[in-house]
């Protein structure tokens, strides 16, 4: 007979994957949700998250409580008793509820020797809160709950701004719409909402966005079956919004999965003479084909390496051209807290040559007086301003056009939203023009 799990035990194995495995937590949590049972489903993708998301300063505050460190073989005991330090210390949940099931999630995870370790553990942190919650401020991975590399990173680049930028990424973030701008304004989707969500607000600086002022189940949105809305944070919104797409033009959207700006592009630009979608994963680019069946629009997709142009493209020169580049995601923390854990500094160097191979393989696909925007989820100059201004460079008929805007923060190329400004995302853009 299968072994029954806890919301605390399946945490707690979500948690030992992605730190043990190097897993991402979006990849491991669908299949352990559907082992718990409805009631359960939310506490347990609070605790994954929680845990994942005060991480750095969680593992601090473990080592002060534990007389020796536990064994590697232990990673999903070491999860669990993470998962209890983020109850006790972030929820407003009963201790002894919280000791007692966290008790029993080391039972079910086969661990039964060590209920008294795990009960001593939580036990001892609800004593001694005080000056264990000042060791873990003496350090400041600790105090901001970022890894030192991160911290460092953000010091450099924004001297006056990396606390706030610290301070978003703890936060969670909230859930923001785009209305299918096809089918009707974001005025009269905000009349349909405003039973569910009478403080649902219009994003500013976007057209159709819409922040939700409590999430709400996509299944509960009125008319997401039918494609009148999409999941979608403001500040991607705005790269659609910049790409200045005309009727007739040829677009290419590379690195298109899961499709969300795909489906804008077609919904803000109906009369286009054709969409090509490229991502290298089929597997994720079939999410793009669902999202935009949902939608009732069509594309052409195409799953290739989009810098091995040889293999794709047809030899047809693109107007416009949609590269949202594979990024450290140093932007999108707060939705994605798995990368306090997954990412290392050494990456970063990686993802350059990623994106600069990127550049080099897709400009010559622009037409003459075409337009390509570069755009990252990242807040690291690395992988944006210094990047392009690299490419122009060494390539002199590349022309920045600048973003003429009251938001974010104006960079030597393209512009910057910093994680959590206006409640959005950390983005980047940049647009640059192919000289005729």
């Amino acid at each position: 007979m299968a072994v029954k799990f806890n919301a605390r035990a399946l945490a707690a194995l979500a948690v030992a994957e992605v730190v043990g495995q190097g897993r991402s937590l979006n990849a491991v949590l669908p299949a352990l949700l559907d082992q718990a049972p409805v009631r359960d489903r939310a506490l347990v993708q609070e605790l994954a998250f929680g845990a994942l998301r005060w991480y750095p300063r969680l593992e601090i505050m473990l080592a002060s409580l534990l007389q020796k460190p536990l064994k590697e073989k232990e990673r999903e005991l070491r999860a669990l008793l993470l998962v209890g330090l983020y109850q006790l210390g972030w929820l407003s949940l009963a201790p002894h509820g919280v000791v007692h099931d966290s008790v029993e999630a080391a039972r079910q995870l086969g661990k039964d020797w060590a209920g008294k370790l795990v009960n001593a553990v939580l036990r001892n942190f609800q004593r001694q809160r005080e000056p264990i919650e000042a060791r873990a401020d003496a350090s400041e991975a600790g105090r901001h709950a970022h890894p030192d590399w991160l911290l460092r990173e953000w010091r450099r680049d924004w001297p006056q701004h990396w606390q706030d930028i610290a301070a978003a990424g703890n936060q969670r973030p909230p859930m923001s719409l785009r209305v299918n701008a096809r089918r009707q304004t974001r005025a009269e989707y905000l009349e349909r909402l405003a039973v569910l969500d009478p403080g649902a607000a219009a994003i500013s600086d976007t057209e159709q966005g819409i922040r939700l002022s409590v999430p709400l189940a996509v299944e509960a949105l009125p008319g997401f079956a039918d494609g009148l809305v999409s999941v979608q944070d403001g500040a991607a919104q705005l790269a659609v919004q910049l790409l200045e797409v005309r009727p007739g033009m040829r677009v290419l959207d590379a690195c298109a999965a899961p499709g969300g700006k795909t489906g804008h592009i077609l919904e803000r630009f109906p009369e286009l003479a054709e969409l090509v979608a490229l991502d290298q994963d089929a597997e994720r680019l079939r999410r793009v084909r669902e999202n935009l069946d949902r939608l009732g629009l069509r594309a052409e997709l195409v799953a290739a390496d989009a810098a091995a142009v040889e293999r794709w493209w047809d030899g047809r020169p693109f107007e416009r051209i949609l590269l949202d580049a594979p990024c450290s995601g140093s932007g999108v923390i707060r939705r994605h807290p798995d990368i306090k854990v997954l990412r290392r500094s050494d990456d970063v160097a990686g993802l350059v040559m990623q994106q600069r191979r990127l550049l080099e393989a897709l400009w010559p696909l622009l037409v003459p007086g075409g337009m390509l925007e570069y755009c990252t989820c990242s807040v690291l100059r690395a992988e944006n301003t210094e990047q392009l201004q690299a490419f122009l460079q060494d390539h002199p008929e590349a022309e920045e056009q600048p973003i003429r805007a009251d938001w974010g923060h104006a960079c030597a190329v393209g512009r910057q939203r910093l994680p959590g400004e206006q409640d959005m995302d950390g983005f980047y853009y940049a647009c640059i023009q192919k000289q005729v």
